[in-house]
């Protein structure tokens, strides 16, 4: 069985590749894929968490998980998505790092379901988004703490990335930066299912066509029914100079609420995450769409 965990992150798809998935279910199910919904996906989450939180045995906890996982002859493969797996999101940005027990959580995992092979997947957000929006979802006694504890400017993925390596060198990860997330939803969902490169599936550019205004959207059509007959590097190419040409800025723009965060503090977070990320596709192991 393989099991492969939509780990996050928080505030970056909204629900989106879950529910995308589920659109495909007729198309998981030819390849023997299944998917846990919303409720399955928090409860083997709150069955992990609390098993850290409360010292239960490990065979109390393995046989938790694995009653989740289908026992049908004709399912190889299980996915799940929870943004609260690597720890709930008040523990998103704790001892100067993001998600310091996401390695932790996923090999504690990988041991008790050892007879299966698990995959994380993770859409990886701007830390200047991403910092202000977990500070701004929590208690403001958290977020204090946080503040006067913590460097912000040295937070990165970086360090959560190498810890999963680190700590569970078996877990296969994949990463994508959210903000493509509209050019690559069905790569993301074609990789999570073991479904082939070019295997058809139902909306795959929906999530980029809600972006755009109507001119967008309709040349997104062309470009998807092949009316421009591009190859697929081109037709990705001309996908982003539609959602560049045609986006709605209400529908793109973030908003800073965090008081004191502004657009160069923003600036200089983007600049390390490009940095971030050219070091992560150098490294072993990992699969970057």
């Amino acid at each position: 069985m393989q099991v492969i965990i939509h780990a996050g992150a928080a505030f970056a798809d909204e629900g989106q590749v879950l529910s995308s998935l589920s659109a495909n279910k007729q198309a998981l199910a030819d390849c023997r894929a299944a998917i846990l919904g919303p409720r399955g996906g928090r409860q083997f989450v709150k069955v992990l968490s609390d098993a850290l939180a409360q010292d239960l045995s490990d065979a109390e906890t393995q046989d938790g998980l694995h009653a989740f996982l289908p026992d049908d002859p004709n399912v190889d493969r299980v996915i799940l998505s929870n943004d609260k797996f690597f720890g709930p999101t008040r523990s998103a940005l704790q001892h100067g790092q993001i998600y310091p027990f996401a390695g932790q959580r996923t090999a504690y995992v990988q041991t008790l379901l050892d007879d299966a092979q698990v995959e994380i997947f993770v859409g990886l957000v701007n830390p200047g988004f991403f910092i202000p929006k977990v500070l701004m979802s929590i208690h403001e006694d958290h977020r204090q703490e946080i503040l006067t504890s913590t460097d912000l400017s040295c937070l990165s993925w970086l360090s959560m990335i190498e810890d999963l390596r680190d700590l569970a060198p078996q877990v296969r990860l994949t990463l994508w930066k959210n903000e493509h997330l509209p050019l690559i939803l069905g790569d993301i969902m074609r990789a999570m299912a073991g479904l082939p490169g070019d295997a058809p599936l139902v909306d795959e550019y929906a999530l980029l066509s809600s972006l755009l205004t109507e001119t967008g959207q309709r040349h997104v059509q062309d470009i998807v029914q092949g009316g421009v007959g591009l190859d697929k590097d081109a037709q990705r190419e001309s996908l982003a100079r539609a959602l560049e040409d045609h986006a709605r800025p209400d529908e793109i723009e973030e908003e800073l609420d965090l008081p004191g965060w502004n657009a160069d503090i923003v600036d200089a977070f983007t600049e390390l995450y490009e940095q971030d990320l050219a070091i992560i596709q150098t490294l072993p192991g990992i699969r970057v769409l």
